[in-house]
């Protein structure tokens, strides 16, 4: 493997890290290692403390996400048996908002003795909810200030992101707040660790933490509308470069490189955000193409060259995905999760049984039997809200539902109409994005559904009128981190000096499906129905399903 250069990409998930070492020239991908994180998603319990947790919290451990880094690196470069001086650039990506606070000297509180029996000193999880409560005052503050960057994220700011969570801790643990010299997301954590450098990345700044690259942060007056102690918030605890994606954060030191194994000064690209890592790694670099990140939920990616306001997109961020344009995100809160929700639920014992004997899941069992139909055959129409809206209406309260069955409707009838159903939420954020004027003329997709499900697919190329092109890569978070260590490196050090270049070079697509034109004629009628009913129960003209929720609440009290 003389002459052979390589980059790692590390991709930190909600239970583990994925490392992967991938051949700079051609993309393949060498080795690959997952390390699982000792405390996982903690949600119950403080590991060490016996301190129980509240509801809806859900905290990490951050030095699981070193062990990643000390276990997985050795681990590959031991598979590949490539040496340490032909890896030329290193990359990460992570779940956000993921967020910590830290000290002056990089530390983590929760690592140090004092704070390590406060749960407000440790990582909260992207997936932490208990800061609701803040959430929902930010937003009506905001909205009866006429905050402009409320426009920019659909209107309403999610107790996912920082500052509802950092909110939190200055109500319940000030303590904590005050000790922090800095709240930040892990991905810039880690690359902290790795390089000695305090930088962010303008991803996450942009996506989750209210950061505009021409306006900055909100203003002091805003923080001091939410708090009077939160004043000079940005001042006091975000006294950090940012930094765009696509730019090297600095090189690694020697205690870190000692450690996993490769040499000093390896180039390391600033954090990012893991659906935002996988748009390049799915070949998408230029505006009009769209990239669905598909699995337990889709989100949706796309580039712009200008900044609009589109009804609920998740947020819009200059050089947030590829630097020198505008990144807008969309999304479906559930989509593998209704179909799982089905097969666990819904689907009666003879389909085990039946998909036992043939050697196959229930769920290609139903792929089976719901790819003989044709579209409209089964008479039903689903709403894809069995976990709510997230675009383009914005509302949790929404719920499922399932049109036009009868005695007669079998079980594959009802996995084809959920899964048409998604297809039609998705057309419904690209047509909404095309009235804005952000286009999305071809689609992208990428993630374990794009390969699991072919029916899936060809439904939502026939539903959307458009070709889908799946990317070969199972892992393209990782890859697309891995992307942008080679770029990191440059050039002249064997690697790319933009993530154009990259991805010229480093991705491939495995399949393209296109549109069946009769298929698509008959959906463009299914689709109407579905926006019907979409707007019907979706824009107030019949609550039916919040006032369900409330009913439901009351039972339980």
């Amino acid at each position: 493997m003389a002459g052979k250069k390589y980059s790692l990409g590390i991709d930190y998930g909600t239970q583990s890290g994925r490392v992967l070492l991938v051949e700079v020239v051609t993309g393949n991908e060498v080795a690959t290692h997952v390390v699982p994180y000792a405390d996982g998603v903690i949600d119950d319990v403080l590991p060490g403390t016996g301190r129980k947790l509240e509801t809806d919290w859900a905290l990490q451990n951050p030095d699981d996400y070193l062990d990643v880094i000390r276990q997985g690196i050795p681990k590959v470069l031991a598979l590949s048996k490539v040496a340490a001086e032909d890896v030329i650039g290193l990359g990460i990506d992570f779940t956000a908002c993921t967020m910590l606070p830290v000290d002056k000297n990089g530390s983590a509180l929760c690592q140090l003795a004092e704070f390590r029996d406060n749960p407000h000193a440790w990582v909260k999880l992207w997936k932490h909810h208990a800061a609701q409560a803040e959430a929902n005052l930010l937003n009506e503050i905001a909205a009866r200030r006429g905050e402009a960057f409320l426009a920019r994220y659909g209107g309403k700011i999610s107790s996912e992101w920082l500052m509802p969570k950092i909110w939190q801790i200055l109500n319940e643990a000030p303590e904590v707040y005050a000790a922090a010299d800095y709240f930040m997301e892990a991905t810039d954590w880690v690359i902290w660790q790795l390089t000695g450098n305090n930088v962010r990345n303008s991803c996450t700044a942009g996506y989750k933490a209210l950061w505009h690259k021409e306006t900055g942060y909100p203003s002091p007056e805003f923080f001091k509308a939410l708090d009077p102690r939160m004043e000079h918030i940005v001042r006091e605890k975000f006294n950090s470069p940012i930094v765009s994606i696509g730019s090297k954060a600095g090189g690694l030191i020697r205690e870190m490189a000692e450690q996993i194994g490769l040499l000093p000064g390896t180039a390391v690209a600033v954090g990012n955000v893991d659906a935002h890592a996988a748009v390049p790694a799915a070949g998408v670099v230029e505006p009009g193409k769209m990239v669905m990140s598909m699995g337990t939920s889709i989100c949706h990616l796309v580039l712009g060259q200008e900044e609009v306001t589109v009804d609920g997109m998740c947020g819009v961020v200059e050089d947030g995905i590829i630097s020198g344009y505008f990144g807008y995100e969309a999304g479906q809160s559930a989509v593998g999760d209704i179909f799982e929700w089905f097969v666990e639920n819904c689907v009666p014992a003879s389909f085990s049984e039946a998909a036992k004997r043939t050697g196959v899941t229930v769920h290609q069992l139903l792929e089976q039997k719901a790819s003989k139909l044709a579209p409209g055959e089964s008479g039903l129409l689903a709403l894809d809200w069995w976990n709510g809206n997230r675009s383009v209406l914005v509302d949790t309260n929404l719920t499922g539902l399932l049109v036009g069955a009868t005695l007669a409707t079998t079980p594959e009838e009802i996995y084809r109409a959920l899964i048409e159903a998604t297809a039609f939420g998705t057309n419904m954020i690209i047509e909404t994005f095309t009235k804005a004027g952000v286009r999305s003329d071809q689609l992208y997709a990428c993630g374990g559904l794009s390969q699991k499900n072919a029916m899936l697919m060809q439904i939502f190329a026939d539903v959307t009128g458009r070709e889908i092109h799946v990317a070969q890569s199972l892992q393209t978070p990782a890859l697309g981190a891995a992307m942008f260590g080679a770029v990191a490196a440059g050039k002249i050090n064997g690697g790319y000096d933009t993530i154009v270049d990259a991805a010229s070079h480093m991705t491939h697509i495995k399949q393209v499906y296109a549109p069946n034109r009769e298929n698509h004629a008959k959906y463009v009628l299914l689709y109407r129905e579905y926006c019907h009913l979409h707007d019907y129960f979706g824009r107030g003209s019949n609550i039916v399903m919040k006032r369900l929720k409330e009913i439901k609440i009351k039972a339980k009290e």
